[in-house]
């Protein structure tokens, strides 16, 4: 990791798992990223099980969750803004949101930008779902992590950026500016394409949920109304 710079290291010398830390210089600071490194997939995969356990009985998949979270957060997107913005390749994206379209949860929008190339929006369902489990996980965010100060949020979010920015370049030789680390709209800056999304622009009511996908066909369908 000789492309992360250093900083000062904590000056207790352990951490809050009881790792042992040196004092401050750059070995600490790597030993301490690595540490970081090492607990993300794990995590990733325990928050997976988790937001999975909470969708059980409504159709979604824990991607889905990811997708109509970002569109709550971001807005009307097309599917490949939505791709970057989530790290993904297009196909997983288009085939959650042609799920998400037959649960009703989204539906295609004009995109003022880009004529042949679809906006992807949350249904007025679609938010209300989203509001309703997202109002679940805060509550129990308050509670099981309450201990947790903004600052010490804030302070873990700067570095998840920074760690972003790191292997983005590492994995395809490109560098994000600093101040555009975390803004997906300056990251999705790049052409849209052109292909339509293939959802209808409409559906009235939620169809009953089908089974959970699996292994969805990675071509383009138009869900059945």
């Amino acid at each position: 990791m000789s492309t992360i710079e250093g900083g000062s290291g904590p000056r207790d010398p352990r951490d809050r798992t009881g790792h042992h830390v040196e004092d401050g210089g750059h070995g600490a600071t790597e030993d301490l990223l690595y540490d970081v490194i090492r607990r993300l997939w794990p995590l990733h995969r325990t928050i997976v099980r988790a937001v999975e356990r909470e969708l059980e009985g409504t159709g979604m998949t824990a991607g889905e969750h990811a997708l109509l979270d970002a569109l709550r957060a971001q807005g009307p997107r097309t599917v490949p803004q939505l791709a970057r913005s989530l790290g993904l390749d297009r196909q997983p994206v288009q085939r959650w949101v042609n799920h998400a379209a037959e649960l009703g949860l989204v539906v295609t929008a004009p995109n003022p930008e880009h004529r042949r190339s679809s906006l992807i929006r949350l249904t007025d369902e679609g938010s209300e779902v989203m509001r309703g489990i997202q109002d679940a996980e805060a509550a129990e965010l308050r509670r099981s992590l309450a201990d947790l100060s903004s600052g010490e949020v804030r302070t873990a979010l700067r570095v998840l950026d920074r760690l972003g920015e790191e292997f983005r370049h590492l994995a395809d030789g490109s560098r994000v500016p600093p101040e555009e680390s975390g803004n997906p709209e300056k990251r999705g800056a790049a052409a849209l394409d052109a292909t339509p999304a293939a959802i209808p622009p409409a559906i009235g009511h939620r169809p009953p949920a089908p089974a959970r996908p699996t292994d969805r066909p990675s071509h383009t369908e138009r869900p059945a109304r």
